[in-house]
């Protein structure tokens, strides 16, 4: 892809987890399990040389509490605790990410999500059109995805290939606008983070009522003004909704990715420069990554030697 104006934003915890559900067995030579450090480097570095980006960051979620489960005590409260064997790795990551020069953001009180929607907004607000690029292997970061915000998601399991959705992709997948995401959440509700959602209402069903009226707002404003309902909403369904008004606004807040948190951002500090490339060795060799060396960007000494070459 040609290295035109791109910002890559990673989603640190959302390439860990998968890396280390993807590779269960990889150890370094003391016997320490590193399958998260290799897969989130191995991706990192992919999506580098692939967009060959002028702007990159990497947002980590804070082991703290957040604003949403202020707001909701049953937030991703069916969740497990983070095994034993991934927390020592997210230290591992980190160093990598600062061996490479690239900067990482993490705040008390807020998801990973909610640093990269910060970010994304900043950027856009910067209207010299640099276009952002998440990656991430999450779907909630789909409500972001418009003219300037693509997700890349790394190929997983069945899946052929690297996926870079633009909204086209992403309302062909979902049958729903990106900004609409949220809505389809707040009706459907979504397992994975315990956002409860009307209860009773599937994706199937969910996804109508948002193409039919748009948003939950319209949806409840509609039934406010025909409590009787209509061809769509009759039956069990009316009567879902009208119970489930106050789970459904809440949950459409829950899902909905702040762009507001108070970050100490400065566009410059991100700019893709020199690294040590020593130091990233060091550390693969350390952990028994060979593999991964050859997959190292150049360092400012091989840019330059290129440059007098050619």
């Amino acid at each position: 892809m040609p290295s035109s104006h791109k910002f890559l934003l990673v989603d640190a915890h959302a390439l860990i987890y998968r890396a280390y559900y993807a590779i269960p067995n990889l150890t370094d030579p003391q016997g320490n399990l590193v399958n998260a450090v290799y897969g989130f480097s191995k991706m990192l570095l992919n999506a580098i040389s692939y967009f060959e980006p002028e702007y990159a960051a990497v947002c980590f979620d804070h082991p703290k509490p957040t604003f949403r489960h202020k707001k909701f005590d049953g937030y991703k409260a069916q969740r497990a605790k983070m095994p034993d064997d991934l927390i020592p790795q997210i230290q591992i990551v980190k160093d990598v990410v600062a061996a490479l020069g690239v900067p990482k953001f993490e705040l008390e009180g807020f998801e990973a999500d909610d640093l990269i929607g910060t970010v994304n907004c900043k950027v856009e607000d910067l209207n010299d059109g640099l276009m952002t690029i998440i990656v991430t292997g999450d779907q909630d970061s789909f409500q972001l995805v418009d003219d300037d915000t693509h997700i890349w998601m790394p190929a997983r399991g069945k899946q052929k290939g690297d996926i870079e959705y633009d909204a086209g992709l992403v309302e062909k997948k979902l049958g729903i606008k990106p900004a609409q995401v949220i809505d389809l959440k707040a009706l459907m509700g979504d397992s994975s983070d315990n956002i409860p959602g009307v209860k009773g209402v599937g994706p199937k069903t969910a996804a109508a009522l948002v193409q039919k009226f748009g948003s939950v707002e319209q949806v409840y404003d509609f039934l406010s003004k025909n409590p009787t309902g209509n061809e769509l909403i009759k039956g069990a369904l009316l009567t879902k909704l009208i119970d489930g008004r106050e789970d459904a606004l809440m949950s459409k807040d829950l899902a909905t990715i702040s762009c507001n948190v108070p970050l100490d951002f400065e566009l410059e500090q991100c700019r893709v420069t020199g690294y040590d490339k020593n130091q990233v060795i060091s550390i693969f060799q350390t952990l028994g990554f060979k593999s991964l060396i050859s997959l190292l960007p150049q360092d400012a000494f091989e840019s330059s030697v290129q440059e007098a070459l050619f």
